[in-house]
């Protein structure tokens, strides 16, 4: 998770150590003795589909990847169910309106302590256009898909499995583990 300087109950400064009866090591506040965990986020998104088939992607104004193209989604908020999370995130980033399906594929990606949960979903209408965090959107066929300018592995697998289960003609949950990818640059920075 991140790092953390001082704790938020009282403003002491924590420091990194494994507590007792705990199996790694916690922000603790070394005033209060609080414990702080911190927990793996869950970025929650949809698969907009309009009645022709065609895919809603949404192409990104905010890093990381800029200029690439995404499916709807970001950090669930507290509060929130998954499909709400799904069908706000739609809203937020491609002003779209959406009905919230099936879960379709969940990725755990544990080299940055996060979780990916997308659905399939039914697009309303086409009054859809950029929100803040998006520089376009726009429906794309499979055929249209920028499969080399596609913003994150988690994305492109699922979209892959996608288009393959609706030629198999029946789609399937999919779950995977995305370990961090092999870095070509010198480690000694």
């Amino acid at each position: 998770g991140e790092r953390m300087k001082f704790c938020p109950e009282c403003g002491a400064p924590v420091e990194l150590r494994q507590p007792p009866d705990d199996n790694r090591e916690r922000h603790i506040c070394t005033v209060c003795t609080t414990i702080h965990y911190q927990n793996p986020k869950l970025i929650v998104g949809a698969i907009p589909e309009w009645e022709d088939g065609r895919i809603l992607l949404c192409r990104r104004a905010i890093e990381p990847r800029h200029g690439l193209w995404t499916l709807p989604a970001g950090f669930m908020e507290n509060g929130e169910t998954t499909p709400e999370a799904a069908a706000r995130e739609t809203l937020e980033e491609a002003n779209a309106q959406v009905q919230i399906g099936d879960l379709y594929s969940m990725y755990n990606i544990p080299y940055i302590n996060q979780v990916y949960l997308l659905f399939r979903a039914r697009l309303l209408n086409l009054g859809f256009s950029p929100g803040v965090e998006s520089l376009e959107v726009e429906l794309f066929a499979e055929n249209d898909i920028p499969w080399d300018k596609l913003a994150f592995r988690a994305v492109s697998l699922t979209l892959k499995d996608y288009f393959a289960d609706r030629h198999a003609g029946s789609y399937q949950f999919h779950i995977g583990d995305l370990l961090a990818p092999i870095s070509h640059t010198s480690t000694s920075r």
